[in-house]
């Protein structure tokens, strides 16, 4: 997992990302490809 300072890059890498927030932080997850994970916070 990426931790990056903006998460508007992570977003645009598939179209199946999704920015959620957990616990304060802001995570981007992606069911089909996990690999695509970051944190943000």
């Amino acid at each position: 997992m990426k931790v990056l300072s903006s998460l508007k890059s992570a977003k645009k890498r598939d179209k199946n990302c999704r920015v959620v927030r957990r616990k304060g932080r802001i995570y981007v997850i992606n069911k089909t490809n996990p690999r695509l994970k970051a944190r943000q916070g």
